[in-house]
């Protein structure tokens, strides 16, 4: 762990007295490799083929997924971008299938551990590869391409300020794009202002922003459960939004993630592959059979066969990410399944078929992020949880056996 902190990057190596990483890495075969790295990329195509439909038919906006005004104003100004960097949560089950509980199109997270973990604890595990290493251009090569196959010279981190979870993550992306010569502002949203006929961070002026603050922050907040106080900051961040949404129109900014992740990040995507797979083309429709488990929008279910099987289902609201307003009916007693399926908005929510995961030998449940940057894999990211996959979950390096 020294080593870890001397790194200057990842500096919270314990949760609540509970460490956060196990130092004995994941060992896949290559076959299993082949197998993540080709299910996240088909899952990026799913989404794109999902974004060009609900581009041609706005009305959905409306009567599936619900979007508040200014969602639908994100989704509109990014004209269907939504994709810089991705990460799909795939399980391989007991019953041999691969499965993906969602992919997180906003702001995915676990860089640092991915690739620190992995560079420095690859000597202690004998003849393996490091599937993380080339993580770090992967990431220039998209922003690039994003930035009109210009290099840009001036870049934004925009992200919450007031939270420390993700500090390493952001440590790490000022580093990787130092080295590239970029000189990186750091802020929050609330520190974007214009700049001549740009968008300026902190009085300096920018030519990308990164984005590493929620969609569903940006605009309204929304309680989703039936009787929870409302938020007491629920409106939407109005002047730096429309600051960055208007620049980025008119080719002053490049934003990554686009802000069209607002729709892909809602997890009533799912809900639409599932739903809709009429609409989609043969080949999407085997893959969506393949890799996503069941999912319906929470009103499509009756709520009398979700109180009856709760061992069946799995809860998901649509904007929860990282375990969060996730209630998963076998970890979870009677009463509190009784109790959200009761309170839960219908339209804040999915209801996903719940899969049994391959554990490993220690009774772990292995939750594998395969990083997507531009369309392709990247790397990945593992973690061993108990139940559900949070904040308590152990991460690990994740290494591919050379044979």
């Amino acid at each position: 762990m020294q080593v870890l902190y001397s790194q200057g990057v990842l500096t919270d190596a314990w949760s609540d007295g509970e460490p956060r990483f196990r130092l004995e890495g994941v060992v896949l075969s290559p076959a299993q490799a082949r197998a993540l790295r080709r299910a996240a990329e088909r899952l990026g195509a799913l989404y794109q083929e999902l974004v060009s439909l609900v581009w041609a038919q706005p009305r959905w906006l409306d009567t599936f997924f619900h979007l508040t005004p200014y969602q639908k104003l994100m989704w509109f100004a990014a004209q269907g971008e939504w994709h810089g960097i991705a990460r799909a949560d795939l399980f391989f089950c007991r019953d041999g299938r691969l499965r993906c509980a969602e992919v997180n199109s906003d702001t995915p997270s676990g860089q640092p551990e991915a690739v620190l973990l992995n560079r420095l604890l690859r000597p202690y595990h004998g003849a393996v590869r490091d599937p993380n290493r080339g993580l770090p251009q992967a990431f220039w090569r998209m922003l690039v391409a994003a930035h009109g196959g210009r290099a840009p010279r001036r870049v934004g981190i925009v992200y919450p300020t007031e939270f420390t979870e993700d500090l390493g993550m952001i440590t790490l992306y000022r580093r990787w794009l130092a080295a590239r010569g970029c000189h990186v502002v750091l802020g929050s949203p609330y520190n974007l202002h214009p700049c001549g006929e740009g968008v300026g961070l902190f009085g300096e002026p920018v030519e990308l922003v990164l984005r590493h603050y929620k969609t569903d922050w940006w605009g309204e907040r929304q309680a989703v459960w039936r009787h929870a106080p409302p938020y007491p900051d629920p409106e939407p961040l109005v002047a730096p939004l429309r600051l960055l949404l208007e620049a980025a129109y008119a080719g002053k900014v490049t934003v990554v993630n686009p802000f069209g992740a607002v729709l892909t990040q809602n997890k009533r995507a799912l809900a639409f592959l599932w739903e809709e797979q009429q609409r989609f083309s043969p080949r999407a429709r085997r893959w969506i059979r393949r890799y996503l488990p069941e999912t319906y929008r929470l009103e499509q279910v009756p709520r009398e066969v979700l109180r009856r099987q709760r061992h069946r289902w799995v809860l998901k609201s649509a904007y929860g990410c990282e375990g969060e307003e996730t209630v998963c009916g076998p970890f979870v007693s009677e009463a509190e399944w009784q109790e959200a399926v009761a309170s839960a908005r219908p339209e804040a929510w999915v209801c996903q078929r719940f899969f049994e995961v391959q554990p490993e030998p220690d009774g772990t449940l292995p939750n594998f992020g395969v990083f997507l940057v531009g369309g392709r894999s990247a790397g990945f990211f593992t973690r061993l949880a108990r139940g559900t996959t949070d904040e308590t979950a152990l991460t690990a390096p994740t290494f591919v056996a050379r044979r």
